[in-house]
């Protein structure tokens, strides 16, 4: 499983950057959130995937074997990567949509005008 998913996150990673060197707003913005959740998915790898038991351990003396357990910390840190892309996200639209209402102005070249 853990094999597919990081395949899964070389390809967004790529699409991403892809998209990034655009010119067009659009697609850079589509790019940033393509790369926002491949992080998230990265992190989430990185975790373990471990579909057996909830990593709480109730009594101390009898400690399970720790493999059985997925790490909650990365999905801690996968819930702050994902409020602060939305923040990301939400900062991009908001800038490029007002680059899109000043006139003459459809790709990052024309900036430089």
């Amino acid at each position: 499983m853990e094999v597919w998913l990081s395949i899964l996150v070389g390809i967004l990673f790529t699409a991403g950057v892809y998209l990034l060197l655009h010119r067009d707003f659009v697609k850079l913005i589509i790019g940033i959130v393509i790369i926002s959740n491949a992080t998230a998915l990265f992190i989430f790898a990185a975790g373990r995937i471990v579909r057996e038991e909830a990593p709480i351990i109730e009594n101390e003396e009898a400690l399970p074997q720790l493999e059985a357990f997925a790490d909650p910390v990365p999905q801690a840190l996968i819930l702050t990567a994902l409020v602060i892309s939305f923040g990301i996200q939400a900062f991009a639209l908001t800038l490029f949509k007002k680059l899109y209402d000043m006139p003459g102005i459809e790709e990052i070249d024309d900036l430089k005008k």
